[in-house]
């Protein structure tokens, strides 16, 4: 099969991978029909993740299911099915807390590469997830985002503990961020201040729900956010970035009492124990348990409640990977969707 690696920061090829095989019965293989680039594989596109040999890259991935292990019950040949980036058993502890990310047995599915033709699921009954039937192509932009972006961008809202009529700030502007939004706005949010300077994603994120938009960063951000709350602080903020400055907007925005959802990868992250002390501003967040949100996203996008497919803004065949990369690096692109 065709798939993509990385050699090298701004290096990323498309060439011949061996085809996935069944290796434990509760794997199953799926002949990807739609997946992408996440702003999470920049860091290595950007040497800012090292990267030490040749690496298969992607994680978000949707498709019909080729084969299953003998002891996979719950999905079958045929079928058309997502999942999350982390497999799991969804039976353990964790699991059934919601933190499937966090599974006692969980491993990496992007571990085989997702930007491919094909890929191996592990744990299959705990990670993928079957839709009624084969979807329309013109669902497959919005029914992949469910695979990562917008379990992610779901997750910040919940995590920040978002309610309705509540002020909710997303620090962040790239797919995860947009989606952000889009989630805030479902939970009810009485206002949604979205942080952009890019006017594209300006107007998106008004199409997705945000009431108002803040161009300011950092502390001049953080008095922005203040002014247009009286002084008080959004409710809920969502952290959407991942690098120390994002974290420190994000909890500076943040009203005593209020939560950040926080989703971002951290880099370079270093908080001060004293200065969140007396906050009083309640941390939560880590890598999205998009399994969790699955049942209801595909329920939503179904039955055409929301479109969060909005957020690809170019579309090119797996052989054209590397330009995606670096349209994405540049800020050319939202999001980049690619076809096997």
């Amino acid at each position: 099969m065709r798939g993509a690696v990385i050699y090298a920061p701004g290096d990323v090829r498309v060439e011949q991978r061996d085809d996935p095989k069944i290796i434990e019965p509760t794997d199953a293989i799926i002949r990807i029909s739609a997946t992408c680039v996440c702003g999470s594989d920049l860091w290595d596109w950007r040497g800012i993740n090292a990267v030490t040999e040749p690496t298969p890259m992607g994680h978000e991935y949707c498709g019909i299911v080729e084969e299953v292990g003998g002891e996979v019950g719950s999905i079958k040949p045929g079928q058309f099915v997502i999942g999350s980036f982390f497999a799991s058993d969804n039976t353990c502890p964790h699991c059934r807390a919601g933190y499937q990310t966090s599974c006692q047995h969980r491993q990496f599915v992007g571990a085989g590469g997702a930007q491919a033709e094909a890929l191996r699921v592990p744990l299959a009954d705990g990670t993928l997830l079957a839709t009624p039937e084969v979807p329309d192509d013109a669902l497959l932009p919005s029914l992949l985002t469910a695979s990562d972006v917008l379990g992610t961008g779901w997750f910040a809202a919940a995590a920040a503990n978002v309610r309705p009529g509540m002020t909710v700030a997303v620090v962040g502007d790239g797919a995860v961020g947009l989606l952000g939004v889009l989630a805030a706005n479902q939970f009810g949010a009485g206002r949604i201040i979205a942080m952009s300077r890019h006017e594209a994603r300006q107007k998106l994120a008004r199409e997705f729900g945000a009431t108002d938009i803040v161009t300011e960063r950092s502390d001049e951000g953080v008095a922005r956010i203040k002014d247009l709350t009286d002084g008080v602080g959004a409710d809920a903020v969502l952290e959407c970035v991942g690098t120390n400055e994002s974290m420190i907007q994000a909890i500076g925005s943040t009203r005593p009492g209020g939560f950040v959802g926080y989703v971002g990868v951290p880099h370079g992250v270093a908080l001060q124990g004293e200065p969140l002390f007396y906050s009083h501003v309640g941390l939560h967040g880590g890598p999205a348990p998009v399994r969790r949100f699955l049942p209801e996203l595909i329920d939503l996008i179904w039955t055409g409640k929301i479109n969060p497919g909005k957020v690809f803004d170019l579309s090119l065949p797996l052989e054209q990977v590397a330009d995606g990369y670096a349209a994405m690096d540049e800020r050319r692109a939202i999001k980049a969707f690619l076809r096997p």
